[in-house]
């Protein structure tokens, strides 16, 4: 892929104790750069209460499986991904993908997936990128259809949905804050 910065590539890989270091840097910057912002850590559930990375790592990996996301806080079990930059093998994003939303918030306003981007790697064409390996990610474990919900004022999340294909559903209102609902029709990429 071409990104704004030039020429670069990422891959998606399952949260692992690989990153722990690149995870914790990734943290810290966002805690800094983000330090009012009331979504801070959006795909990143827990990240901002844990002591340690590799704390949270073990926690998404409880949050795979049905019979094990309970312990780590959530109803639907779900996969996180680290987005990994190719060329230094830095972490510039972490986005999750919930493997359904047969959930009351989750069918409503959560929707399939959030992302984060690393506040010095945002503006650059990573959040399309990491959403769009996710649509594949989904297509290939069955999901046909996905929701993915933005702030009506977040222009960089409507731009990054709109860039994988999302059509508009509807705009609701929760707890006095409007959010837009997208569906994105899932593809299966040979070439991942």
């Amino acid at each position: 892929m071409t990104l704004a910065d030039g020429p670069t590539s990422i891959f998606l890989t399952e949260a692992n104790e690989n990153y722990t270091d690149e995870l914790q840097k990734f943290k810290d910057e966002v805690m800094e750069a983000d330090k009012d912002s009331d979504d801070q850590f959006a795909g990143c559930m827990g990240l901002r209460d844990c002591a340690t990375a590799k704390e949270w790592i073990d926690i998404c990996n409880l949050r795979k499986s049905t019979e094990t996301c309970e312990k780590a806080g959530t109803k639907v079990p779900s996969t996180t991904y680290f987005a990994i930059r190719e060329s230094d093998n830095k972490l510039v994003g972490v986005i999750d993908l919930r493997h359904h939303i047969n959930h009351p918030i989750l069918a409503s306003w959560g929707g399939h997936c959030g992302y984060s981007v690393r506040p010095s790697e945002r503006g650059k064409g990573y959040g399309a990128e990491m959403l769009r390996l996710n649509v594949i990610s989904a297509g290939k474990s069955g999901i046909e259809k996905m929701l993915v919900v933005c702030d009506e004022d977040n222009v960089a999340s409507e731009k990054t949905i709109l860039a994988n294909g999302g059509q508009l559903e509807n705009i609701i209102e929760v707890d006095g804050c409007r959010m837009k609902r997208y569906w994105i029709n899932t593809y299966e990429d040979k070439t991942i």
